[in-house]
């Protein structure tokens, strides 16, 4: 069972549906117990920074969810989800992530000629070896939407970039902590093939 945080992130039922299309049964729950007991556990996202770090706080999911990332089980977060394992994000300041991880979350620069929010498709650089990403071919197109991009302190946890006016680091990895700042529930057959190497890890 994967059991997928319910906080009023934006993209829950499009996570939900994408794990139904390879066959894996889910449950939406904030219930602490539920998210103890799941073989894997999914912390999407859609949203601004601050408002999804106080709805994390304000249903008292903030100790389990460093409790999953510390467990040794199979822990994916997806877009805003991935930031929130931060440090601080440039979109709300004062605002502090779950510093499961180092680093900032900064606003992609619009000087750039490029539209900000990136909407849509972008290639990925591979840069390590990843369980996530497993059999997705270098330049596989993935989707985005975001204004704000992760720099994450720690070099080695980054697995994959895009480039997007800046190096944007896309996904990240450390031990059996997985996220993406892309969509993989909007990636097509590439994003199936990304949930299904995290639901077979």
């Amino acid at each position: 069972m994967i059991a997928i945080i319910d906080y009023d992130a934006g993209n829950i039922r499009s996570v939900e549906k994408a794990f139904a299309a390879i066959g894996e049964q889910t449950v939406l729950t904030r219930d602490e117990k539920l998210i103890r007991e799941a073989d894997k556990v999914v912390l999407p996202g859609v949203g601004v920074f601050g408002d999804a770090a106080k709805k994390i706080r304000d249903y008292g999911l903030e100790n389990v969810v460093k409790e999953t990332a510390g467990s040794g089980k199979p822990f994916l977060a997806i877009c805003v989800g991935l930031q929130l394992l931060f440090d601080e994000s440039e979109e709300s300041p004062g605002a502090k992530g779950l510093s499961i991880m180092k680093g900032k979350i900064l606003r992609i620069p619009d000087d750039r000629g490029l539209t900000v929010p990136q909407i849509g498709w972008n290639s990925l650089h591979k840069t390590r070896e990843s369980r996530l990403l497993k059999g997705i071919d270098e330049g596989a197109f993935v989707y985005f939407v975001h204004s704000y991009y992760l720099k994450a302190e720690e070099a080695e946890v980054v697995t994959a970039t895009v480039d997007y006016g800046v190096e944007i680091h896309a996904a990240v990895e450390r031990g059996n902590v997985f996220a993406t700042q892309f969509h993989p529930e909007k990636s097509s057959k590439t994003g199936l093939k990304i949930l299904k190497n995290f639901c077979e890890i």
